[in-house]
């Protein structure tokens, strides 16, 4: 097995998941808009890589506070097909593409929990997904999270849990390929053999180019 990592948001997507999921809450009339200053805020602290994962990540759980699966799942549908899928590049799913048909066994490892990112990664086809999870009592969401945060060096951890979990060995990891934007990433990016930044934040790319690593640029017009 050769793994082809893939973060999501603003690599995969033209736009970050959390921060969409908060503007279609408000748009359903779910959320007052005043909750967009508040996710902006996050969204601020997480792309200048200072936000600490807990704030982030339990900020969008909390989005969720009381809903049970039957309620959400159609506006998880309704998202998916009216927010989500028209950003998803058609150079990313060639990307996706490619690595496989050059062997790669493709996995999604998004911060983002998987209430809001879980069916974006069966639209994109991956063979596996490693996300943020949700803490759910009586069948209903709590808005909180629970385990390991997949964000920053929880990416790593969660990883190679995942391959105990499959049998398989950690060296795998650091044989893999990496694709992301973002220098939230820093430390899986780090952690295998070829990481690749994908329209890179300013920090990631410079960080990139001291590394020469390789710089991927995707047409997102279409």
């Amino acid at each position: 097995m050769r793994l082809a990592l893939f973060d999501l948001d603003h690599t995969l997507l033209s736009g970050d998941s959390d921060v969409l999921w908060c503007d279609f809450l408000i748009e359903q009339g779910l959320r007052p808009r005043s909750y967009r200053e508040q996710s902006d805020e996050v969204a601020a602290r997480y792309a200048a890589g200072t936000v600490i994962p807990s704030d982030y990540c339990n900020f969008y759980a909390a989005s969720l506070a009381g809903l049970d699966a039957q309620t959400l799942e159609p506006l998880r549908e309704r998202f998916l097909h009216e927010w989500v899928e028209p950003r998803i590049p058609g150079d990313a799913r060639a990307l996706l593409g490619d690595c496989r048909a050059a062997g790669d066994t493709l996995v999604l490892t998004t911060a983002t929990n998987r209430a809001i990112s879980e069916l974006t990664a069966t639209s994109l086809g991956v063979d596996h997904f490693i996300c943020t999870e949700l803490e759910m009592v009586d069948g209903r969401y709590t808005g909180r999270t629970t385990g390991t945060l997949n964000m920053r060096s929880g990416k790593i951890d969660r990883l190679r849990a995942w391959l105990d979990d499959i049998g398989q060995p950690e060296r795998l990891m650091r044989e893999a390929s990496f694709y992301t934007d973002s220098i939230n990433d820093l430390a899986l990016l780090s952690a295998v053999r070829r990481p690749v930044v994908v329209d890179p934040d300013p920090r990631l790319e410079a960080t990139a180019r001291r590394k020469h690593w390789t710089v991927l640029r995707l047409n997102r017009r279409d």
